[in-house]
């Protein structure tokens, strides 16, 4: 924090974290990777990346004095709002521990994504293999799915061929 010496810190100003991270994370549509992505582009336009990753080993900032201490609590409170204002209910109540810092929460929802990844991959593989035109109104709606269905399955590391 010693580098950015100011009485306001710009991540006070934020108002409503959905203006900036629109999509709400769910378990169902797994876009966590993109959810990470604009969470973490907030983070940094809001000088807080380092209560979303933490620091590399040697890279610790030296010991804070009590008011940038305090500030630093203030701050992870406020990216650990950010984070559970734009995740579902669901994933709320499955990572909501006391005392926890953004960090860990982070850790908890990147571990619930990453144990599931493989079987969400078959799942996805199979709903696309059976997604029918005849199901939709429009060639728009039809396609609108298929690139819904393309993108979770590039969230889960599995991208599909353009054949």
């Amino acid at each position: 924090m010693s580098n950015y010496k100011s009485s306001f810190h710009p991540a006070l100003a934020v108002s409503n974290i959905k203006n900036h991270v629109f999509i709400t994370l769910e378990m169902e549509s797994v876009q966590y990777s993109t959810w990470t992505e604009l969470f973490k582009i907030h983070a940094r336009s809001h000088r807080m990346i380092d209560h979303i990753i933490p620091p590399v080993a040697g890279t610790e900032k030296p010991s804070q004095q009590e008011d940038d201490k305090e500030l630093s609590s203030t701050l992870d409170a406020i990216a650990l709002q950010w984070l559970y204002a734009t995740i579902s209910h669901d994933l709320l109540h499955t990572i909501l521990e006391p005392d926890t810092t953004t960090i860990e929460a982070l850790n908890r929802l990147r571990d619930i994504f990453q144990d599931y990844k493989h079987s969400r991959a078959i799942t996805l593989e199979y709903d696309f293999t059976l997604v029918d035109m005849a199901d939709f109104p429009n060639v728009s709606a039809y396609c609108q799915h298929l690139k819904s269905l393309a993108d979770q399955l590039k969230n889960v590391g599995s991208l599909v061929a353009n054949d």
